[in-house]
């Protein structure tokens, strides 16, 4: 119990430390649940840039929604997201992803966002081509859902700060920040002088990162966009920058 309540009290801690340093960080940027959802499969396996270049690509031709990937064709879509790499697999998923949207909610993101979090969470798992990371992100930043989302930055700042073990599971690292955060209050001015960017991961406000949500899911939403700014600018897989960190002071010497 000792245990579990230091490591409770050290997430909120990392909390406190980055939102009062960085403030909002804006994520997910996008203008809709489902350009949210897009951007969940093509940024497997590969930087936000170049999925940045693939949205803007089905932006441009109009096919960024429901019916636009509903009927554009499988090969046209494939260019489209070629910049994302396995641009044959991820345009195949997300055509998968439509017709599991058709066939279970009548194409209606809102109908399926009114599932309950776990039943929902458990038939985006059962889809190919989504796994924990990508179903949390989903249900998170297009749903507003209240979960936290584990990826190799959490887990890196994790185990640098003895709070898991390598081989701790995603569930683990999951349910280990949710119960950590559960009753946590943001308190620090929603404010970010756009000139000051990027602070952390901070990104400009839009439509998505600014949508209303509970407290829960706004403040799994923070922590995530703040660890990833850890993780791109302090938290280096080589050479971390440990004595630059605003988590520096919390390691353990």
């Amino acid at each position: 119990m000792k245990k579990r309540a230091a490591q409770q009290q050290l997430i909120r801690e990392i909390l406190r430390i980055l939102y009062g340093r960085w403030g909002r960080q804006h994520w997910w940027p996008a203008e809709t649940p489902f350009e949210v959802i897009v951007g969940a499969y093509l940024t497997q396996n590969t930087a936000w840039t170049n999925v940045e270049k693939a949205l803007q690509q089905m932006r441009s031709a109009g096919v960024l929604s429901v019916e636009g990937i509903r009927k554009i064709p499988l090969t046209r879509l494939e260019k489209l997201v070629r910049s994302a790499g396995y641009f044959r697999q991820k345009a195949t998923r997300l055509k998968q992803f439509v017709a599991f949207l058709d066939e279970r909610y009548q194409g209606s993101l809102q109908k399926m966002f009114a599932q309950p979090t776990a039943e929902l969470r458990e038939e985006l798992l059962a889809l190919n081509g989504i796994g924990p990371e990508t179903a949390d992100s989903i249900l998170l930043y297009a749903g507003q859902h209240p979960v936290f989302v584990v990826d190799s930055y959490t887990r890196r700042i994790f185990e640098r700060h003895g709070l898991v073990k390598p081989s701790a599971k995603y569930e683990e690292l999951r349910e280990l920040v949710e119960t950590g955060l559960a009753d946590f209050a943001l308190s620090h001015p929603d404010i970010i002088d756009p000139e000051l960017l990027p602070l952390g991961s901070c990104h400009q406000p839009s439509p998505m990162s600014t949508a209303s949500r509970c407290a829960q899911a706004q403040v799994f939403n923070e922590m995530h966009g703040l660890l990833v700014g850890v993780g791109k600018n302090y938290c280096l897989k080589s050479n971390p920058k440990c004595n630059e960190c605003p988590l520096g002071s919390l390691l353990k010497k």
